[in-house]
C-alpha cells in the first residue's frame, strides 16, 4: 500500500485556499482514478484505489495542518507502510513562485507547520514530498492570513494547472525512480500576468 496524503485544513472555510493545495491534488486523483474518498479513517478522509499499477490510500487529514502527522504515522503503522519507500505528501509552499512544483525524497519541514507534525509523529525526514508553490506573502502581509486566502483571479488557471501536473507527477512517482521524476517536474514555471 502507498500512501498519498495531501494536506490541508477541513471544513468549507478553507476551502481553495492556498494551504488547501494538498486537499485539491487529491481530488483530482480521486477523480482521475475514480477513488471515493469519503471514508473516515485515521482522522482523515481516505480512499483506497489503483494507481499505475499500486494500491494506494488516498488521505486528506481532517486534524487541521499543524496536526497533520497524527493522521498520517497511524495509517503508516497499519499497513506497515515504510514512508521512504511507500509514502508521498502533497503540500502547499511559500518559498515557491506560484505553479512552481519541487519533489524532493527526503528533506526538512522547510518551515511548514504540517510537515513538521508528520516529521516529528514519523521520526523521519525520509518520505517523498511534493511542495506546490503559492508564493510568498506580500510585504505588510500575516503569513497565516495569506496561506488561509485564496488565489487571486489571474493565478486561479496557473494553479489549477499545477494541480494538474502534481497529480500527474504522483503517477509517475509510482511507475518511476524518483530521480526521472524530479528532472521532469522540477522546472521553473513562467507565472501569468
Amino acid at each position: 500500500m502507498v500512501i498519498i496524503a495531501g494536506l490541508g485544513n477541513p471544513g468549507s472555510k478553507y476551502e481553495k485556499t492556498r494551504h488547501n493545495c494538498g486537499f485539491e491534488v487529491i481530488d483530482m486523483l480521486a477523480e482521475r482514478f475514480q477513488i471515493d474518498v469519503s471514508t473516515r479513517r485515521f482522522k482523515a478522509l481516505t480512499g483506497i484505489g489503483q494507481i499505475g499499477g499500486s494500491k494506494v490510500l488516498l488521505m486528506k487529514p481532517q486534524t487541521f495542518m499543524n496536526l497533520s502527522g497524527e493522521a498520517i504515522q497511524p495509517a503508516c503503522a497499519f499497513y506497515k507502510a515504510d514512508p521512504k519507500t511507500s509514502l508521498i505528501v502533497i503540500s502547499d509552499d511559500v518559498n515557491l513562485p506560484p505553479g512552481q512544483l519541487r519533489i524532493r525524497g527526503k528533506g526538512s519541514a522547510g518551515g511548514h507547520n504540517g510537515m513538521k507534525s508528520i516529521i516529528t509523529c514519523l521520526g523521519t525526514e525520509e518520505f517523498i514530498r511534493i511542495r506546490v508553490g503559492v508564493g510568498m506573502e506580500p510585504p505588510g502581509f500575516d503569513l497565516a492570513d495569506f496561506v488561509l486566502g485564496r488565489f487571486s483571479h489571474a493565478q486561479k488557471s496557473l494553479m489549477t494547472d499545477a494541480f494538474e501536473r502534481a497529480s500527474c507527477a504522483v503517477e509517475d512517482l509510482l511507475t518511476q525512480k524518483l530521480d526521472i521524476v524530479m528532472n521532469q517536474y522540477n522546472r521553473k514555471v513562467v507565472e501569468e500576468e
